[in-house]
């Protein structure tokens, strides 16, 4: 059904999809975890948290500023690599960081800059951030421009457009109010983290709510944080605009913390039980916080079966991260729009998303998705390109994309771009596509979940 390599993974077609699956940790938490856990003094333990590439950057990092981390990982009993690893991280707090020995090394990852840029602008040191080729491509203006209104110094390539990120941090830094000119819970949480160290209230101001990890994180260790609606949810409850503040300050505690699944990581067995003729899945303790569960409730509103069982939240009450069991049987889709807000609220999830429109009824519109222009990849342009070699009736207009579902898909060879949510995408395809896929360069999908074409193998045998 399934052989992968480092170059490529050929995928075949499914007689039918079966089991439970135990996902990663969740990736937006993980990073927050270990770098909250670094600017707490004392002992801090996480558990369950992921463990991608991406997590291991963040990790590496948070050992070059001064906190002693300790990854413990521990094998499934069928002998695949746990989807989850426990940390230890003893750390001086944030006032006990020192200037790192050599360049600070993201990867692949834009959470690890964008939020390190945050601490470092607060700290009084200098660092450079950077990463590997496709991290050089990622813009970082966005980032630039509100920490040095906060007072610190901030130089990149490029006039200032693209990776090295240099950053000469001050202390105390200047609180700001600030409008988010596209929503970007990246952005929003690089500005809270350098408001830390400013003198007086930061608020940071969005026109659409982005997830809010953050924002739990900080007052589960004792940070007040405020957030204030400025208008009505819209007809469907999404939360429109939103001012989200914070006196600088405060000083962390170390917590012990358990991560929940990854709710990006299960939109791909969603949609993949979604468009199978012949599907039950089970997904263990996803978190389902309301400001990142927008896949699920899409899916649902075109016709998917999925089932959900509260499980209460972690690590308690009103910080705390939903979680949830999701069981997804095999589902009769109907085509759907999806405007900015759902973008902005669904924004790792659109590619899987597209697949499941290749798949529906009718014709699917997607408005205003530029920012996934701006990830691993163009996803824009790769998700296009690699549906459509799929038999997939896609077209793109601008920041827009229109899907025409009901048209069998054929197998085919289709580039992830190294992009992991491409990777794991067309994976999913190949499942339901007649003859072989062949995905190139799958390793990607490591950057987010490293068991994932192990438990693809197993749920499809």
């Amino acid at each position: 059904m399934i052989t992968p390599s480092a170059e490529t993974a050929i995928v075949s077609p499914a007689a039918r999809l079966r089991g439970e699956i135990v996902l990663p940790g969740d990736k937006s938490v993980s990073h927050r975890a270990l770098m909250f856990a670094t600017l707490a003094a004392g002992t801090s333990r996480i558990s369950a948290a992921g463990d991608g590439a991406d997590i291991r950057s963040t990790a590496g990092i948070c050992r070059a500023l001064g906190a002693t981390v300790t990854r413990l990982a521990g094998d499934r009993p069928d002998g695949v690599p746990s989807a989850t690893v426990d940390y230890v991280i003893d750390s001086p707090g944030v006032d006990g960081l020192g200037r790192p020995s050599a360049d600070l090394d993201c990867g692949n990852s834009g959470t690890s800059l964008r939020l390190f840029a945050g601490i470092l602008a607060g700290l009084p040191l200098r660092a450079t951030l950077d990463g590997d080729d496709s991290l050089r491509r990622r813009p970082v203006a966005r980032i630039i421009e509100p920490l040095r209104a906060m007072g610190a110094t901030l130089l990149a390539r490029s006039d200032d457009s693209l990776p090295p990120l240099t950053v000469i941090g001050r202390q105390p830094l200047r609180a700001v109010d600030r409008w988010t000119p596209v929503p970007s819970a990246q952005v929003k949480s690089a500005i809270l983290l350098a408001a830390l160290r400013a003198d007086g209230r930061t608020t940071v101001r969005e026109t659409i709510a982005t997830r809010d990890h953050t924002e739990r994180m900080l007052r589960a260790r004792g940070i007040g944080v405020t957030t204030e609606r400025l208008g009505p949810a819209d007809a469907d409850g999404q939360v429109g605009a939103v001012a989200v503040s914070l006196e600088g300050g405060r000083t962390m505690r170390a917590i012990d913390e358990h991560v929940p699944g990854d709710v990006s990581a299960a939109a791909f067995w969603l949609v993949a039980a979604a468009i199978h003729p012949n599907a039950d899945l089970v997904l263990r303790n996803v978190g389902v916080n309301p400001t990142r569960r927008a896949v699920i409730d899409l899916l649902r509103a075109m016709g998917a079966d999925i089932e959900e069982t509260a499980l209460g939240s972690v690590p308690a009450g009103d910080v705390g991260e939903p979680l949830a069991d999701l069981r997804v049987r095999s589902s009769t889709l109907h085509a759907i729009d999806l405007g900015p807000a759902d973008v902005g609220a669904a924004i790792d999830e659109i590619p899987i998303l597209c697949l499941a429109a290749a798949h529906a009824e009718g014709t699917t519109t997607i408005r205003g998705a530029g920012e996934l222009r701006h990830k691993e990849s163009d996803r824009i342009a790769g998700t296009a390109d690699g549906l459509a070699a799929l038999g997939v009736a896609i077209t793109v207009d601008g920041d827009d994309l229109r899907i025409r579902g009901g048209r069998p898909l054929a197998g085919a060879t289709v580039d992830s771009l190294d992009d992991h949510r491409l990777a794991m995408t067309f994976a999913i395809a190949g499942l339901s596509a007649a003859g072989r896929t062949t995905v190139l360069r799958p390793a990607s999908a490591s950057i987010s979940y490293p068991g994932f074409f192990d438990d693809l193998g197993r749920v499809g045998s």
